[in-house]
């Protein structure tokens, strides 16, 4: 039905969409916006699944409860992970 590069295509879009809202995240955790505003509900609530894993990982794996917020760049890196493995499967 849909050719392999067409499903890659749109995998790709994907991955970035995600890549681009975690960065937003990041940036919104800096200057700590409206939490009522629709598009910071939005931001919050699709990458919040992503990072939620992320970040009990994190926690059980290494104990690490600090200050700083690794879960992006290891949801980031895990997501780049899944798309490169799916690529290779197509």
């Amino acid at each position: 039905m849909f050719s392999s590069y067409t499903i890659a295509l749109t995998l790709n879009y994907l991955v970035r969409f995600i890549n681009i809202l975690i960065l937003v995240r990041i940036m919104m955790s800096w200057i700590r916006p409206n939490p009522s505003n629709p598009i910071v509900q939005f931001v919050y609530a699709a990458t919040e699944p992503i990072l939620a894993p992320a970040r009990n990982l994190i926690h059980n794996v290494f104990g690490y409860n600090g200050i700083l917020d690794f879960a992006p760049i290891v949801a980031i890196f895990i997501v780049q992970i899944v798309y490169s493995i799916i690529l290779r499967l197509l």
